[in-house]
């Protein structure tokens, strides 16, 4: 109880945000130690201005987060903490992704396999008909949708999941206790049962402009890939394709039509080389390396033609269980020391049974 009340303190602080609370979560040894610090300690610390000192030493903000408490125990609502094994292992990955999201649903959020669709709010018949086929094709690989929960291209991802029997995550441009649009109140509680709704904002707030580029970065850090169906020349789809260009993940968009606005934004991102093209769900699963019968033939080979070291044999177990891995988890999850891991990393990669991806993230070839 005392654990989570200091997480959620924290991030009801004035001027301390993703970034800055974990450097001070890392300078001070825990999140308790931040509120014991003392104000001379907390100035050695890089980024941190006299302003934010004088809010963390005399803050007023423990009431506040035992109402907070209150809420999610009462409304089974799951904090998941960045230090938490819950938390979203993608996100983590990501240096401004929050210090505390509230997640209630029933699903995975660290599932093998999760794709974000994101698209333009005044969705066409020509956007809907491709978020129906896209998931269509990925229903049969256990992908988790997410999306945005907004009007339009989010909307009908959500359905579409829904439709093929595939969980999907709404993040939310505000906090759980309110739906929005309310439009879309039925579909959230259909979402809850096969999927779930998440946020970083605590109870009471509102769906307010500046929430939604928030939003954005936990779409796209949440996920493996983000696919822009249909989008205008701005918007927050665009936002969310750089920010996960930002990320290194993968970036697809469906092309349309020259000269039609509502497509605009997709044929400026393939132009402009941010984004892939894809018109099918095969598309998406030849660049993501998706395919069954791959996966099932490398498997194979992985198992028939090739001796491993104890090492090798560690690691290519914990990537077929998670799907893929930064260097640290894996070496983690594998209870490998790195001058172990390190030959055994290159000797894989070399004989191409595994590969790096940016970010030293490691995933079966």
């Amino acid at each position: 109880m005392e654990d989570i009340l200091y997480k959620i303190s924290l991030t009801l602080i004035p001027g301390i945000g993703s970034v800055l609370g974990k450097s001070l979560i890392a300078y001070c040894g825990g999140v308790r130690a931040v509120f014991l610090e003392k104000k001379n300690l907390l100035k050695k610390i890089p980024g941190i201005g006299e302003q934010t000192i004088n809010a963390l030493i005399h803050h007023a903000v423990f009431d506040r987060a035992e109402q907070e408490v209150e809420f999610i125990q009462k409304y089974k609502i799951e904090p998941l903490f960045y230090l938490d094994g819950a938390y979203p292992a993608r996100l983590k990955q990501c240096n401004d992704g929050p210090l505390m999201l509230y997640f209630k649903g029933k699903t995975d959020i660290n599932r093998q396999k999760i794709i974000s669709l994101v698209g333009t709010r005044s969705a066409t018949e020509y956007g809907r008909d491709m978020c129906r086929k896209l998931i269509e094709g990925l229903s049969e690989q256990d992908v988790l949708i997410v999306s945005g929960l907004a009007y339009g291209i989010d909307t009908w991802s959500h359905k579409a999941a829904l439709d093929n029997h595939l969980d999907t995550v709404g993040v939310l441009g505000h906090s759980l206790d309110r739906i929005y649009p309310y439009a879309n109140r039925a579909l959230a509680e259909r979402m809850v049962v096969h999927g779930g709704l998440i946020s970083e904002f605590p109870s009471g707030t509102k769906p307010d402009r500046e929430n939604f580029p928030k939003r954005n970065r936990i779409i796209a850090g949440l996920s493996d890939a983000v696919i822009v169906v249909e989008a205008g020349p701005k918007g927050g789809a665009l936002i969310t394709a750089d920010i996960a260009n930002s990320y290194n993940r993968d970036v697809f968009a469906v092309p349309g039509r020259v000269g039609d606005i509502h497509s605009e934004g997709c044929n400026s991102l393939i132009m402009t080389n941010r984004a892939a093209l894809v018109q099918s769900a095969g598309d998406i699963l030849n660049f993501l390396n998706w395919d069954v019968t791959k996966e099932s033939k490398s498997r194979a080979q992985r198992q028939l033609f090739i001796e491993y070291t104890e090492a090798e044999k560690a690691i290519i177990k914990v990537l077929e269980e998670e799907g893929e891995m930064d260097i640290d988890s894996l070496l983690f999850k594998a209870s490998l020391l790195p001058s172990k891991a390190a030959p055994a990393l290159l000797k894989l990669e070399f004989e191409e049974i595994i590969k790096c991806m940016p970010g030293k993230v490691y995933r079966l070839a």
